[in-house]
């Protein structure tokens, strides 16, 4: 056995580490050795949020995935059959919107090349980009079984994308119908509201006077939006406003348009913004396209797919309609139309990829309805069968599925999976695509199949073709714990037990994972749910890279080491958000050194002989007081650090862990122990218990700092011992 010498260099080291642990295969649970003292093999099963193949490590990858690595050591260690399941995302907005990012400098856009070259364009940049972040979380020291990583877009996960979609059609849960969407100019294809994020925005509020057609007055609406006011079909208050009591029934003169609208009543109506009177454009925001539904109001659109005004505007068509809400305030101040313009801050919905404003419109989509499936999610966690951790994000999650709407689960974009949906050509060829677009849904127009039929059953003449629309990106991670995996796996893997996410995705993909296992597999995938926290800066804003305000973990894993990195993430992470601290890595280098050198103390003073491994267990005896108390604070160590980490406390243990390593072990008893190894009769002993506590402390250390845990205990010279500390007793 070689002795440690020099100082611990992570540079020298982790690199060697990782590709034994590789190619040792026991990141693989199959070829996981068996202890004769379990009684019966233990599955525990994680699955890794998928990272965006356009995705690169960045401080919350590095968070949540060195906590999922500390619960898969550890489950390891303690004789489960361990399989932590890997994969990327296909990301089919942000891909393409990359991709297409790279053809612009090149003079080159999408539609030049046409769908087909221009998902060609989209491997070929995979190929070459995709796999970065693989790299980069290997850097990082995760021990995923690699052998069964996953793409979203692999031939078997797509199958079972497209068997899904077909077998939520048959059952009745999907439908095709022209409702409001969240549309996105820039990227060009709908959202779910769970897509959107907010920016705050200082703006003004227009009162507009709406006449009465009775020429006995008028009704004041306030509004953010008086480009949308062209669209108006009824102006609305609240049934139970006094104020409006008298007029509910009557008709109003839409300024500009001169079109006649009613006065409706309707619960939707807050009475406290504005006049209480509120226009009501069904084409344009989600809200009153409900009211309209309920009030049987006409569908005016006036804003089209690329944020522009229509020809339903009138001599407002073709501009944007920013420029377009200039125009319409001067004309209805030359008119008399507008009483009073405030300032008014609110937030407005942007697109979570590009960053552009969001234009509701009506839209044909295909929407999945969600009542029975969310019950399904709500119902496992109401029930215990899924606790979430903190128990404090269930409030989040229950509001989300109790005022669920159908998900719109069709993008119009070109990567991702295209929905197995089949026109008749001769019948799109007869009508325009814009006015088949707009026609209501006739079930005789398309056929839903998993190959493209043979003969179309329609015109029994033309090749039909493929609808052009691709499935939301999250329809296809929802199935993500099963889909694509082979029968033995799904036999021997399914279900899972753990998935440690952000806060961020838990509507977005955990609860779109636990309905979509219950239906497609009728069992839950994973019973833990835990809620890591998000990393600030310092002063307590969310790190953006956009702003300079992000950090990037492999400068750190450079400098300073994957387990210093791991260390000061973990150290910090005592609550739902961290406030970044540097010198938490600093902290973490230095304790590997510590590591290190009380290691070397130790070796360096049992290197006369190897010790067998049978001397080494829990009944090691005291000769000195100082004997008894390590002994005591080991074990104490041992049942608080198992304790934590199975409650999914991470900085606390590692806490109490460094204190009794560097405090109790180092500054105590390693004193005490130089002058017990002087002595004859208990010298032999005190090597014992050295050698003791020391593995026993790597063994503790190892999930959270892995590779110099794993670099020392190659030099302890114990016979029998394992291959690896990752396949130790814990």
């Amino acid at each position: 056995m070689e002795p440690i010498t020099g100082a611990y260099e992570p540079k020298e080291t982790e690199s060697k580490i990782y590709e034994k642990w590789e190619k040792s295969g026991y990141f693989n649970p199959d070829n996981l050795p068996i202890r004769n003292s379990d009684l019966e093999i233990r599955n525990y099963i994680v699955y890794m949020p998928l990272p965006n193949v356009t995705g690169t490590l960045h401080m919350g990858h590095a968070l949540n995935n060195t906590l999922q690595d500390i619960v898969i050591r550890y489950h390891r260690m303690n004789g489960y059959k361990t399989l932590w399941l890997p994969g990327t995302d296909h990301a089919g907005i942000a891909t393409q919107f990359v991709v297409e990012k790279e053809l612009k400098k090149k003079g080159i856009s999408r539609f030049e090349l046409g769908r087909e070259k221009f998902i060609e364009k989209v491997w070929e940049w995979k190929n070459q980009y995709g796999n970065t972040i693989v790299g980069q979380l290997k850097k990082l020291g995760v021990s995923c079984d690699w052998s069964r990583i996953r793409f979203t877009m692999d031939e078997n996960y797509a199958k079972d994308i497209q068997d899904a979609f077909i077998h939520y059609y048959e059952k009745g849960f999907l439908y095709r119908g022209k409702r409001v969407v969240n549309w996105c100019p820039r990227c060009g294809t709908s959202l779910s509201e769970l897509e959107l994020e907010y920016k705050d925005e200082k703006s003004k509020l227009w009162y507009i006077k709406y006449p009465l057609t009775d020429k006995t007055g008028y009704v004041v609406v306030a509004t953010t939006r008086p480009e949308t006011m062209l669209g108006d079909t009824a102006v609305a208050v609240n049934p139970n406003d006094a104020r409006y009591k008298n007029l509910v029934g009557k008709t109003l003169l839409l300024p500009i348009m001169h079109r006649e609208i009613p006065i409706i009543a309707d619960d939707a109506i807050d009475m406290e913004f504005g006049t209480g009177a509120v226009k009501v454009t069904p084409a344009h925001d989600m809200v009153d396209f409900e009211i309209g539904e309920r009030h049987k109001l006409e569908v005016i659109q006036v804003i089209d797919e690329r944020g522009r005004m229509n020809e339903n505007a009138r001599e407002y068509n073709e501009m944007k309609a920013e420029e377009a809400r200039g125009k319409i305030i001067e004309k209805l101040k030359e008119e008399g139309f507008l009483e009073k313009e405030e300032e008014y801050d609110h937030r407005v919905a942007i697109c979570y990829r590009c960053g552009h404003v969001i234009e509701p419109i009506p839209s044909l989509q295909w929407f999945l309805k969600m009542k029975d499936l969310a019950k399904n999610a709500l119902d496992a966690v109401k029930s215990g069968k899924v606790k979430i951790i903190p128990n404090n994000f269930e409030k989040k999650y229950f509001d989300w599925l109790e005022n669920i709407r159908d998900w719109t689960i069709s993008r119009q974009i070109w990567w991702g999976h295209q929905i197995p949906v089949y026109f008749c050509k001769n019948k799109l060829e007869s009508i325009s695509k814009s006015q088949f677009l707009i026609s209501n849904e006739n079930k005789e127009q398309y056929i839903v199949s998993l190959e493209k039929p043979k003969m179309c059953p329609f015109c029994k003449n033309c090749e039909m073709e493929q609808a052009p629309d691709v499935l939301d990106t999250w329809f296809s991670s929802a199935l993500w714990p099963f889909a694509g995996l082979s029968e033995s796996d799904l036999k021997n893997y399914y279900p899972g037990t753990t998935l440690i996410t952000a806060r961020d995705i838990l509507n977005l993909w955990v609860a779109r994972m636990i309905y979509s296992g219950i239906e497609f597999k009728k069992e839950l995938p994973f019973t833990n749910v835990f809620i890591n926290g998000t990393i600030l800066t310092k002063d307590g804003k969310r790190m953006s890279k956009s702003l300079g305000t992000g950090i990037d973990p492999l400068k750190y894993i450079d400098q300073y080491g994957a387990d210093a990195t791991r260390f000061g993430i973990i150290w910090q992470a005592n609550g739902q958000d961290i406030r970044w601290d540097e010198t938490a890595i600093t902290a973490g280098k230095k304790f590997a050194n510590k590591l290190w050198n009380a290691s070397r103390f130790v070796l360096s003073n049992i290197s006369q002989n190897n010790i067998s491994i049978n001397q080494l267990n829990p009944h090691i005896s005291a000769s000195t007081e100082a004997d008894k108390k390590i002994l005591e604070k080991l074990e104490e160590i041992k049942i608080s650090v198992k304790k934590d980490i199975e409650e999914f406390e991470f900085s606390k243990p590692l806490h109490n862990a460094y204190d009794f390593f560097w405090h109790e072990f180092c500054d105590v008893y390693l004193e005490a122990s130089k002058e017990q190894l002087k002595d004859e009769k208990i010298s032999e002993n005190t090597k014992i218990i050295l050698l003791h506590v020391l593995l026993s402390s790597l063994k503790i250390f190892h999930p959270f700092i892995p590779f110099v845990t794993e670099e020392i205990y190659s030099h302890i010279p114990l016979e029998n011992k394992k291959e690896y500390l990752m396949i130790e007793e814990w």
